[in-house]
């Protein structure tokens, strides 16, 4: 690991264990620590600080505040063969969402595609962690999220304050040389992890993503996070707003969950909504035929001439390969802002910090 704080790596191993044992203190079983942990470690991996370990902090509060309950899994309560309305309890997303994937995959396997609508989740985490985990097994999905109205963050297009989250949606399907293609995508300019990120690295956002309190473009975070608060802009004016809308109809009407309004029962803590809609191509085309024909379009779209010379054109999923690979091999860069945030989070705990992890 580097010597300079303000580029401390950490190596993967290291971090996995340190972050489990935080969870393993809040009471959290055994596999329920390791899963929460590999899921905000490989957030980082893939290159997505946002919803990686920096998470740390606020899911140690949220646990205290009984915002998020420890050791509780997805519970089906209306299903048919090809769908499913699951209950989350209000435990950790990364483990609902995985138990929620596992179904849908074993049920799409038998029936061609499968629906699971969740309600009541914790934090979801990277959304594409889900599209992975369908895609690594085969199949196809797509996936869209809400709140039900704590992280109301995002302006509607044409207003100035914030109505909707960031709304996220993603995709997968199984790649040329297994390697999944996978979208993860914010229907917000920004994701809001992103600007805590740029907060603790004292970064300029970059521009078209916020406005303040009073409608103006900023970006500045400190502008965002207030008082008096701003808020995000979706991607791409009216056509992120457009998907934002069908996340709140499709994750949060239709789960049962509600879509995003300060008024919900539920809206004093962080709940994830999430319609996951897995197909077996066997059941369309043929699963040889489907993966063929990526494999055609991969290699058609690949062989574009790069703009800039010696470059190249990325499939969706690519540059996240690429950057788990790198820094799986280097260590997960921590910044001194978010290192101190997770050293107070768990002061009053009986977890020792990694070596160098408080210089």
């Amino acid at each position: 690991m580097s010597a300079d704080p303000s580029t401390y790596r950490i190596p993967v191993a290291d971090l996995r264990a340190f972050v489990a044992a935080v969870f393993r203190a809040t009471g959290s079983a055994e596999g329920e620590a390791r899963i929460v942990s590999d899921h905000l470690v490989d957030a980082n991996l893939a290159g997505h600080e946002s919803h990686g370990v920096i998470r740390v902090s606020k899911y140690v509060d949220w646990h205290a505040k009984g915002m998020v309950i420890a050791n509780q899994h997805a519970v089906v309560v209306r299903e048919t063969m090809c769908s499913a309305v699951i209950d989350g309890q209000f435990g950790y997303g990364q483990v609902i969402g995985r138990e929620a994937m596992d179904l849908a995959i074993a049920k799409a396997r038998r029936s061609g595609f499968y629906a699971a609508a969740i309600r009541n989740a914790g934090h979801l985490g990277r959304i594409g962690a889900w599209a992975e985990q369908v895609a690594e097994a085969g199949l196809a999905s797509v996936h869209f999220v809400n709140t039900s109205g704590f992280g109301i963050l995002v302006a509607p297009h044409g207003g100035t304050d914030r109505r909707l989250s960031a709304n996220p949606i993603a995709a997968s399907a199984p790649g040329p040389d297994g390697a999944p293609l996978v979208l993860d995508i914010s229907t917000s300019a920004i994701a809001e992890g992103k600007i805590q990120v740029a907060k603790n690295h004292g970064e300029l956002l970059p521009p078209g993503c916020t406005i303040d309190s009073e409608g103006h473009p900023t970006r500045d975070p400190l502008a965002f996070y207030g008082p008096p608060v701003g808020a995000l802009l979706p991607m791409g004016g009216h056509k992120g707003y457009g998907l934002s809308i069908f996340c709140e109809v499709f994750a949060g009407a239709l789960s049962g969950g509600q879509t995003t309004n300060p008024t919900n029962a539920t809206a004093g803590r962080l709940v994830n909504n999430m319609l996951s809609l897995v197909f077996d191509a066997e059941a369309f085309c043929g699963a040889a035929a489907f993966k063929a024909e990526i494999a055609r379009l991969a290699a058609w779209v690949k062989a574009s001439p790069p703009v800039v010379p010696g470059g190249e054109v990325l499939l969706p999923g690519e540059i996240e390969r690429r950057t788990r690979a790198r820094l799986g091999r280097d260590g997960i860069p921590l910044d001194v802002v978010t290192r101190r945030q997770i050293a107070e989070s768990v002061r009053t705990l009986a977890v020792a910090l990694p070596p160098g992890f408080a210089a």
